[in-house]
């Protein structure tokens, strides 16, 4: 659900970013840096890489910059003493920093740990570009129920998520049959299951055409992230999950399509380049420049679809049996899954245990009803607990 706003222009628009030294924050931050005086940074957030975040911070200097780990805020205070900017550490900060008033909020927090700030932002009305795809996952009918109430708009920086809400007709929807998102098919698409099982963190972050986190090239690797984002499609679009379709598209030059009942297909085109789906964001209603590579049609060539494994993927079908399962499941498969991926990337578990772990916690974990934030939090760190023994067993 989508609210279209007038900006006014006559100010600079006032921005938060939340998770400011991840990929997404990074290139939010370049897009800004390349509008000089559109925009006013009030605070930055970011993990515990203290010393990128200080770097940032004497650039745009913003009122608040955080680190959601504590260990890290002497280092934070130590390189930002003598600016003006107020320094903090731990959660609560970070959701503190979320709430300072700003007409814009990137949510760019990797995983759970993103929900409490992205409902900061939500709250105060803002407008929030939501490229963390969990806090729908875990909690998209409670978040989205807080987004009418507060009267925010949010919109996807998903560069599939932006893609379908760039050419999706919300005054038509009942004229949408279904919405097709496109998916790279990851690094080990064409793999054997016996070779995947020999799969090393360093192989599954290396992805053919986007650069992104550990956590989300992981998910990439598995197809977990297509899932989420068929989860997330249904919370963003009013369609229901037997007409959101998934096809790998390995070149990631159309990023997704919408299809209409006249047999009309609308698709969005770009290179493979996160500036674009949030200068898209950053600028709405209006467009911004972006430095993305411009596509050259004479070279694209070929474009290839076909139908994702899930024999060799099943990630994607436990997504949509936890979206069609409903209530606390989606929760438990997104703990789950954050879970599993830590404990790949630490090399404690193989690549393939991923997905076992998730389907095997989604079985044993109990299915409390959600009615508020507390109880999905609670599920989450049920899931949590359950995962972490199956991993330590």
């Amino acid at each position: 659900m989508v609210v279209k706003l007038e900006l006014v222009r006559e100010k600079p628009r006032r921005v938060t970013i939340l998770g400011s030294t991840g990929s997404v924050g990074c290139n939010t931050i370049d897009l800004i840096e390349r509008n000089p005086g559109a925009y006013v940074v009030q605070a930055l957030t970011a993990n515990r890489n203290a010393a990128a975040l200080a770097e940032q911070a004497r650039r745009l200097r913003p009122s608040m910059a955080v680190v959601a780990d504590p260990g890290s805020y002497r280092a934070l205070k130590d390189a930002l003493a003598g600016t003006e900017i107020t320094v903090a550490a731990g959660p609560e900060a970070v959701v503190e920093a979320a709430s300072l008033p700003a007409d814009w909020v990137m949510a760019g927090i990797v995983g759970a740990a993103g929900l409490e700030p992205t409902l900061a932002g939500i709250r105060q009305g803002a407008v929030v570009g939501l490229a963390n795809k969990e806090t729908l996952v875990c909690a998209g009918e409670l978040v989205m129920a807080e987004i009418k109430r507060h009267g925010a708009t949010l919109l996807p920086v998903d560069s599939e998520h932006s893609a379908i809400f760039q050419v999706f007709d919300f005054e038509q929807s009942e004229r949408v049959e279904r919405i097709i998102l496109t998916a790279s098919g990851g690094p080990f698409r064409t793999w054997t299951l016996e070779a995947m099982a020999t799969v090393t963190p360093a192989q599954a972050v290396a992805h053919p055409n986007w650069d992104m986190g550990a956590k989300i090239s992981v998910d990439s690797a598995t197809m977990m992230n297509k899932g989420l984002e068929v989860i997330e499609a249904h919370h963003l679009f009013p369609v229901a999950e037997d007409r959101i379709e998934v096809i790998v598209h390995p070149q990631s030059v159309i990023h997704s399509m919408v299809e209409y009942v006249d047999g009309s297909v609308l698709a969005q085109l770009g290179s493979p380049d996160m500036r674009t789906p949030i200068a898209y964001a950053l600028g709405w209603p209006e467009r911004i420049a972006a430095p993305a590579a411009r596509l050259d049609f004479k070279k694209v060539a070929n474009l290839t679809f076909e139908a994702p494994d899930l024999m060799r993927f099943p990630a994607l079908r436990l997504a949509r049996e936890a979206l069609q399962a409903g209530g606390a499941a989606p929760t438990i498969l997104n703990a789950a899954n954050e879970v599993a991926v830590r404990g790949f990337l630490d090399g404690r578990i193989g690549f393939l245990d991923i997905a076992r772990i998730v389907e095997r916690t989604l079985a044993a974990a109990n299915r409390f009803a959600i009615a508020n934030i507390a109880d999905v939090h609670a599920v989450d760190a049920h899931a949590r607990e359950i995962a972490g023994a199956m991993i330590a067993a």
